[in-house]
């Protein structure tokens, strides 16, 4: 159980890093995610059933969702759509294009194909609490590793010139026009990155679990929601650092609670159907939890220690 947690956690934690730059650095509403997951799960189970290497069929999964992110950003840009209509619209095409990429089938299994994982399974066998012949802490072990170095990639990042102007744009977007930059070249670069990242963790999901689905991002974009304010009412901070570090803290913990509610809803008549509903409801509490006076507080502590 505790293996399958932080597999799941560290991988759509990814996805919540890819969530975090949209909503809170970009401050821009992008539910390009619901489709481009399932196209980054796609774009690797095709390829490997080619016969592509792994990392190969990675780096692909990522350039197809930055694709889709340059998709959203030109049309919110160049058209002036606005920011969730935007992404609305390709999340609805993207539909037709994964079905596309999968032959019209609506799944594709991974069944016999010697993925990375399968690998590290093997080899990590006799780690796993689980006893031998079962090496999820193996698979755990490099989900982790794999999250955060993806996590210090983009602290690196956002501490150079250019990832601090993107913070701004966010922010202050006249502030980067009145320092003669483009923000429409920033946040088109901030919606490729992000939705990159996400199809990674989607293709990532995909040798997890065995298969890809045409429909495994519904509903994708609530739950990285909900990860995301998890960790902001954990860590209170304005250093990136710590910023991105909360975003896998509450990737976690909601699939922590996710496994709970599977393993133990059934003494309360919960059911698989219901994780829609928590969902829900968690970011609602989360929403007022944060808008209480305690965190509040908390809040003007933790930026009166940033400066």
């Amino acid at each position: 159980m505790i293996a399958g947690i932080l597999i799941e956690g560290f991988i759509y934690g990814i996805m919540v890093l890819g969530v975090f730059i949209t909503f809170r650095v970009l401050s821009f509403a992008d539910m390009t995610v619901d489709g481009s997951f399932p196209l980054g799960s796609a774009v690797m189970v095709v390829f490997l059933m080619k016969g592509f290497p792994g990392p190969l069929c990675m780096v692909l999964a990522f350039a197809g969702g930055c694709a889709a992110g340059l998709v959203t950003a030109l049309i919110h840009t160049r058209l002036k759509v606005p920011d969730l209509l935007s992404g609305i619209l390709t999340m609805t095409m993207l539909y037709s294009v994964n079905l596309r990429i999968m032959s019209n089938r609506a799944n594709i299994s991974l069944l016999g194909a010697d993925t990375l994982f399968v690998r590290l399974a093997g080899a990590f066998s006799a780690l796993s609490p689980g006893g031998p012949g079962d090496g999820q802490m193996g698979v755990a072990l490099y989900c982790l590793a794999f999250a955060f170095l993806v996590k210090l990639v983009l602290d690196l990042f956002f501490h150079t010139d250019y990832g601090l102007t993107m913070g701004a744009l966010g922010a202050n977007p006249q502030l980067v026009i009145s320092q003669g930059m483009n923000p429409d070249i920033i946040k088109i670069s901030g919606i490729c990155l992000s939705n990159g990242l996400v199809a990674t963790a989607g293709a990532l999901t995909a040798m997890y679990q065995g298969f890809s689905d045409v429909s495994l991002g519904t509903g994708i974009i609530v739950s990285g929601l909900a990860s995301l304010m998890l960790g902001e009412l954990i860590i209170r901070s304005n250093h990136i650092g710590l910023m991105t570090l909360r975003v896998l803290a509450g990737s976690v913990i909601y699939r922590a609670l996710m496994f709970l509610a599977r393993d133990y809803g059934y003494h309360i008549n919960m059911t698989p159907n219901d994780f829609k509903l928590i969902t829900g409801l968690l970011i609602i509490f989360c929403i007022v939890l944060s808008k209480s006076r305690f965190f509040a507080s908390r809040r003007k502590r933790g930026r009166g220690r940033s400066r």
